[in-house]
């Protein structure tokens, strides 16, 4: 075997790896589609490499020729839809299909060219370097583009500049007699070798980035109440704690709002935990719309949720408060899920300086504990000596 035909060799092991690997990733997490078009992608690169094998042994190596440049374009092709589904990017599934269609014809067109043309290698060449920039451009499209992001976008450019460069490398040192002869030429080992290098860099930076995702999908699913759709007691506290942090190096103030909903077994008891679960879906709904984009959101559990303001005083918190209060007063009841207005009741504290949260949640909570007292449909706010509950808001 020659050493561009070992080196092939280890390409197609290689290809096999990262098509078992995506595929493994697509079966155990439902939610990576993208992995499933990228294993497929490279399932399809492997006859690629199949294909160089067999050319040697073709009479007439015109459609193995064509086999080998279809199953690599191919591979490239769905490897964009797999990038661009992982992203969330709407694949451009009509521009892929013309750019393929495009680059079948133009390689019908050259194949009885001279092999040692120029043209004619930087035309068999340029589709490759089209889909490779494509890619890059797809993952450029993102608002939200991180270090591994940004990374790949570099690597595919190079990927797309070694395809450019190839023609000229052929020029030099020749890239065989014949394209049977393809594998027994040093064009084929520099070749290979620099394909195997960029194989590998760009499966394993692809594979880190789906894991990396996955990984925070994960995270936040675990830090998600399912059904308000807001944080839950753990993902409220570690996001909250964080912005307290940054609020407090920062210099500005923090305020923790605690709310519950008035009455809400009665409601269980009345109307069904499926209306019960409405309201509560309702009223998170209502928090976020109220608050700063800034504030932190979370359902504590039960009827109860907090919210922590960074940035924000007493004056904001109360404003933000009375919306949220009147604007859940006066929901439609078919928004509701019942037949009856709901009110709410919240405590708020203004978190001092090296007050922990914890601390400032019993507060804050002490504060919600005196509007119930009072009368609900009211905030109470916490003194910072927590001998004081003084009423801010009054019912209706």
């Amino acid at each position: 075997m020659s050493a561009a035909g070992f080196v092939l060799a280890i390409n197609l092991f290689v290809a096999g790896l990262f098509a078992s690997a995506f595929a493994i990733v697509a079966t155990y997490y439902r939610e990576a589609i993208g992995a499933r078009w990228l294993a497929l992608a490279y399932a399809i690169g492997l006859f690629n490499g199949i294909f160089e094998f067999i050319l040697p042994f073709q009479t007439d190596a015109r459609p193995v020729s064509v086999a080998i440049f279809a199953a690599f374009l191919f591979a490239l092709a769905l490897s964009n839809i797999g990038l661009a589904r992982h992203y969330g990017i709407k694949p451009p599934s009509r521009a892929l299909v013309a750019i393929v269609l495009a680059s079948l014809a133009l390689n019908l067109a050259i194949l009885d060219m001279p092999r040692d043309s120029f043209l004619r290698a930087l035309l068999y060449q340029a589709p490759y370097a089209v889909l490779q920039l494509y890619g890059a451009a797809i993952i450029a499209s993102r608002k939200s583009k991180r270090a591994l992001d940004l990374a790949l976008i570099g690597l595919m450019v190079l990927m797309a500049l070694n395809f450019l460069s190839k023609p000229f490398i052929a020029m030099l040192i020749g890239s065989g007699g014949s394209p049977q002869g393809y594998l027994g030429s040093s064009y084929a080992a520099i070749s290979q070798s620099v394909a195997a290098v960029l194989l590998i860099s760009n499966g394993l930076l692809i594979l880190l980035i789906i894991v990396r995702d996955m990984m925070a999908d994960l995270q936040r699913r675990s830090e998600t109440d399912p059904l308000s759709g807001l944080l839950n007691r753990r993902g409220f506290e570690d996001q909250a704690d964080k912005a307290r942090l940054l609020a407090l190096r920062a210099g500005v103030p923090a305020v923790l709002v605690i709310a519950d909903l008035d009455h809400f077994k009665l409601i269980n008891d009345s109307y069904g935990h499926a209306a019960g679960d409405q309201v509560i879906t309702s009223f998170g709904r209502v928090l976020k719309k109220s608050f700063d984009l800034r504030a932190i959101v979370g359902r504590l559990g039960g009827e109860e949720f907090a919210v922590l303001l960074p940035g924000g005083n007493l004056t904001l918190a109360r404003g933000a408060i009375e919306t949220a209060r009147r604007m859940m007063l006066d929901l439609p009841a078919t928004e509701r899920g019942i037949d009856r207005p709901v009110t709410s009741s919240f405590g708020v504290a203004l978190i001092e300086k090296d007050e922990s949260l914890a601390d400032a949640l019993r507060r804050a909570d002490r504060a919600l504990y005196d509007a119930k007292a009072r009368g609900r449909d009211r905030t109470c706010v916490a003194d910072p000596a927590n001998k004081l509950l003084k009423s801010i808001g009054t019912r209706g």
